[in-house]
Formats: C-alpha cells, structure tokens, sequence
C-alpha cells in the first residue's frame, strides 16, 4: 500500500511512500542518456531521456517504482491488486509493452503528460511477467509534469486515463471512486468552525482544528486518499527549496505507517519503507528510511548523464540522531 503526490511552489515536485512488510533491495538509480534500455516486445533505446528514481536492479535492469527524467516528467506505480488486468496477448500495429517497462517506455521518450496520453492510444499492455522470481505485479500509475496529473489504469474495460486534479493516488478502489469520494468530505475545513446548535444544546468550538472533524485517520487506501488529499491541498510553502522539501515530507508523513498498526501475517506488519520527493525541474532525488528520518539527497546533474552505465546508490538506512551539547 502507498501514496504518491505532486506538489507545486517554485519548482516542481514528485514523489511517493512505499508501503510494505519487507524491503526489495531497492536503490535511488540514475539512469543515463547513453544506458540501453532493452523492451521484451519493441526495440530497445539506445540513446534517451536521463532518469532519476527509486529501483531494484535485477541483471542490470532498473525495474522502478517511481522516476522522473530530466524533462520534469514522473511516474510512480502503485499496487492496484484485484483491479489491474493486463492484456494476455499482444496486439499487431501497437505498442507491446509489459507493466514493469511502463516508466522507462514513457520517460525515455516524452516530456510532457500531453505526449503521454497521446502515446497512450497506440500502447498495450501484455502480462508478461519479468521472470519466475518477480511475478506480475497489479499496478496502476500517476503521471505528472509542471502543468498537468493523470492518472493511467489497466482493467477489465481496457485502458483508462484520469484527469487527476488534486495530484494524489494510492491503491485501490480504481479512481474514478477514490476522486468522487471527496464529495463525502465537502465539510472538511482548515478554518476556525463557527458556533452552532445541536437542537436546543449551543455547540461551542473548544479547540483548534475542528474544522477537520471527519477526517479520516485510520490507514486503508481510500482513507490515506482523503487525507493525503486534503493535507496536500492546504498545505503552505515559502517557496524556496528547503522549505519545500520539508513540507513535502510533512505532507506524505500524514499517511505514514508505523509498524505494529497493520499486520498482514503473523509477525509480520506493513511499515513506510521510503518516502521519496524529487524536485522534477532540477532532478534532484530526496528520501527517508523508516529507521533514518535525515533527509538524503542525490543530484542526477552530478554524474555523467551521458554514460552508458547505470548510476545506483544503497539506501542510507540507519537513524542518525544528532547530539547536543
């Protein structure tokens, strides 16, 4: 179970939480111009858009969970498990890919969330999985850029895309649901509530932020949704880099989740992983570790970008609690 948001101030932002009982591996990965990226089904990419983002490396192949290339575009991909169905064949005269190549597809080659949908209505997505030791994972994207959120899942009824207005996803219901389900919160308010009447009983406010009574804080999908939504949408930035990386981290730490608080086996509990924020203009890559709350920082624009070898980095891990004296 994750969240991913977008987040505007001066720049651009993107990133995600991973939700789950166990790590993968994964490292921040920057893949360069020159790296080939090699299709099951379609010619590989010699040459393309750079990409930064969060990846485990399988045979020396990224198979990412979110990235943005250093056009602004991003996409993260979310578990969408009994909603995802992917198609069982390929199709002539499209573009055959499979779900673990949908980020390096559309970030090798597009700029925008335009150049996206357009590319959308000639691809298909086939089950194949990546190999017997990573089976087919049931996913569905947001893809964003400066200007515009969408949201791209695969179904029963074919393909859909989604206007995403507030710029959040997580898993399930599809989002169509998760979007209309807002309109159950229209009360919702980070504004002072005025004085009302319960019958002949005078309601009187008695403490600061009960404009936000309702709010759902309990860690299913469609409530983190809500949540995530509603602390996104409200939420305040100066604008420069540093503060706009904190509050990004303060927005997705609203749905974070501690382990303990959702067993999904016997000894075994779901836990934020990472929590990611990429400012997608510059391509700097931020995260945090459930057991290290410092906020790292990688900047793609200092390797090479036109290698043709991959760049990774193993995540830091470790609380470092700074002393005072």
């Amino acid at each position: 179970m994750c969240t991913a948001i977008t987040y505007k101030t001066n720049d651009f932002y993107f990133g995600r939480t991973l939700d789950y009982e166990s790590s993968f591996g994964e490292k921040v990965t920057i893949v360069p111009r020159n790296y080939c990226i090699k299709f099951r089904f379609i010619d590989e990419m010699k040459t393309h858009f750079a990409m930064i983002g969060m990846a485990h490396i399988h045979d020396n192949y990224p198979l990412f969970y979110e990235a943005v290339n250093e056009k602004g575009l991003c996409i993260a991909g979310l578990n969408f498990v009994n909603n995802a169905v992917y198609n069982n064949k390929k199709e002539n005269g499209r573009n055959n890919i499979t779900h673990f190549e949908v980020i390096p597809y559309f970030l090798s080659r597009f700029q925008t969330v335009s150049e996206v949908m357009e590319a959308i209505k000639s691809i298909n997505i086939v089950d194949t999985p990546y190999n017997s030791e990573f089976p087919i994972a049931y996913l569905h994207w947001i893809i964003a850029d400066k200007d515009k959120s969408i949201t791209l899942e695969s179904t029963s009824d074919g393909l859909k895309v989604y206007d995403n207005p507030v710029g959040v996803l997580t898993n399930n219901p599809p989002f169509d649901i998760q979007l209309f389900s807002l309109n159950n919160y229209i009360n919702l308010s980070s504004k002072r509530t005025s004085s009302k009447s319960f019958g002949v009983y005078e309601l009187n406010e008695y403490s600061r932020g009960m404009g936000a009574i309702g709010l759902p804080g309990d860690l299913s999908s469609q409530s983190r949704f809500i949540r995530a939504s509603f602390v996104k949408l409200h939420s305040l930035s100066k604008g420069d880099e540093e503060s706009s990386v904190s509050q990004f981290f303060h927005i997705l730490n609203s749905v974070d989740q501690q382990r303990g608080c959702v067993e999904v086996r016997e000894d075994e509990y779901e836990i934020t992983i990472y929590t990611s924020c990429c400012n997608a203009s510059k391509g700097i890559y931020y995260y945090t570790c459930y057991d290290n709350h410092q906020i790292n920082k990688i900047d793609m624009n200092k390797v090479n970008l036109e290698s043709d070898k991959l760049f990774t980095y193993s995540l830091a891990n470790k609380e470092n609690i700074n002393e005072q004296n």
